[in-house]
């Protein structure tokens, strides 16, 4: 039997998300903070804050943890963090001689806070509906989250993208239920907005170490419930 839709649930995450949205980035409440990685972090915590109150409110259980299915919490950690930290912060010292440590933990810990709302929350609430109306709901409200209306050829690109990763990012949930996954995952927009030679190669080795890491990873999975139907 499959579990109903917490529609209530759902109205209370966004109107949060959606709140905390508004007063981060159409208020001047953040120019009295003068630290820039909370203020980057502050513009994505909706979400987060959302998913939080309805998991307490309406005793929800999360099914994504930190840790996900591994073992232990340091793989994810050392594969979706530590490298692509290495690896942005290595380009970036080798061609203009900087270190963006702090730049790039910023954005992870942005698409962490989303991730626990989009895929934490609503995509594991909205697991009843057949996939691809799942898909276009949770793109949809994620797309009116970010506040922009305007009818521009690159909002309906940016659209299509949130399909597609709404899509992209869900698989790796599913198959990791690992929130710093689907966390670095989620970043690769943000890391990469505007590409060059170099940011391509990153892009291009982050995501095949990734993918072949998945892929390897769900045929575990597999063999393991084999395993465990046979005995």
């Amino acid at each position: 039997m499959k579990k109903k839709v917490n529609f209530l649930a759902i109205l209370t995450f966004y109107v949060i998300a959606i709140a905390c949205r508004y007063l981060a980035t159409k208020t001047n409440l953040l120019e009295a903070v003068s630290n820039d990685f909370l203020k980057v972090v502050l513009r994505g915590i909706g979400p987060a804050v959302g998913a939080l109150v309805v998991f307490k409110v309406f005793n929800i259980k999360p099914v994504l943890s930190l840790k996900g299915n591994y073992k232990k919490l340091l793989f994810p950690v050392l594969l979706y963090w530590v490298f692509p930290i290495a690896l942005i912060c290595g380009a970036a010292y080798f061609t203009n001689g900087t270190i963006p440590v702090v730049g790039v933990f910023a954005v992870l810990v942005y698409g962490l806070m989303e991730e626990i709302g989009w895929r934490g929350f609503l995509q594991q609430e909205l697991k009843s509906l057949p996939p691809f109306l799942g898909i276009l709901v949770i793109a949809t409200l994620w797309f009116l989250w970010h506040l922009n209306f305007s009818l521009t050829t690159s909002n309906f690109v940016f659209f299509g993208i949130l399909i597609l990763g709404t899509w992209g990012i869900g698989k790796v949930a599913d198959t990791t239920q690992s929130l710093l996954a689907v966390a670095a995952v989620h970043s690769l927009n943000n890391f990469f907005s505007e590409l060059n030679n170099t940011k391509i190669i990153i892009l291009v080795v982050l995501l095949a170490v990734w993918i072949v890491s998945l892929v390897i990873r769900k045929r575990m999975s597999k063999a393991k419930t084999g395993e465990v139907a046979l005995s």
